[in-house]
């Protein structure tokens, strides 16, 4: 009987010391027994985070979100209620964006530039873009053509091969076609408005497959829809 009495008695000590040891949130001592929910909600959803792929991209993140708790409980204990909520609400946006964190993405590589003329030779480039869906030769590029047409006028054993492109909006079969018709257009306009024979000039499509920019912008999709041209260098004189 006594010794029932005493494992009882051990039993109700227990109880009451572990009801009296202290809690924490965020590394803060509780002044009460009572906190609000929103640091339970707050340290569970950074726990989810730091177990979240994101964490090993945005580590900044989920550290900075932990600051704030931790500034959260020191305010709440100090009756600033509102600036605790807001605290942790900030939190849990970090914690939240540190989730969606994935690797850097990949730089688009930038253009090769054009080789270097031969010693002794002279030569041209042509690079003319079209509107969206157009093979139509803007008025702008009037006097562009047409520094190409004095070149292989002066240089008359000159040929060039006309180049034509397309962005990555619309079918493949689609884009193929359009970059032939926007070839022939620019051939079209050096034989037309400036004489050149039309045995010189040779066209080819390449859809949308040779890009010399991302197609996730509109600038870059506007320096897509293209023609190049491929003009022989000539002997200097």
């Amino acid at each position: 009987m006594k010794k029932c009495f005493l494992l009882s008695g051990l039993m109700m000590l227990l109880m009451v010391a572990a009801s009296c040891a202290p809690t924490y949130h965020f590394g803060v001592q509780d002044r009460a027994l009572q906190v609000p929910d929103e640091f339970g909600q707050t340290e569970a959803v950074i726990a989810q985070a730091e177990q979240s792929p994101g964490a090993k991209y945005c580590p900044e993140k989920i550290a900075k979100a932990k600051d704030l708790g931790r500034q959260a409980a020191e305010t709440y204990w100090l009756c600033n209620n509102d600036e605790a909520s807001r605290l942790l609400a900030e939190a849990r946006r970090l914690a939240k964006e540190a989730e969606g964190c994935g690797p850097a993405p990949i730089a688009e590589p930038e253009p090769l530039p054009a080789p270097a003329p031969p010693p002794g030779k002279v030569c041209i480039t042509l690079n003319v873009e079209f509107d969206y869906d157009k093979a139509v030769v803007k008025p702008k590029y009037h006097n562009v053509i047409g520094k190409v047409a004095d070149f292989m006028k002066k240089y008359p054993t000159t040929s060039a091969v006309l180049e034509g492109h397309t962005d990555s909006r619309g079918t493949e079969a689609y884009n193929q076609k359009l970059s032939e018709r926007r070839a022939e257009s620019v051939k079209n306009y050096l034989v037309d408005k400036f004489g050149i024979e039309s045995s010189r000039l040779s066209t080819k499509g390449y859809g949308e497959s040779k890009p010399v920019a991302t197609n996730k912008t509109a600038a870059g999709r506007q320096k897509n829809r293209r023609i190049d041209a491929i003009i022989e260098c000539a002997s200097a004189e």
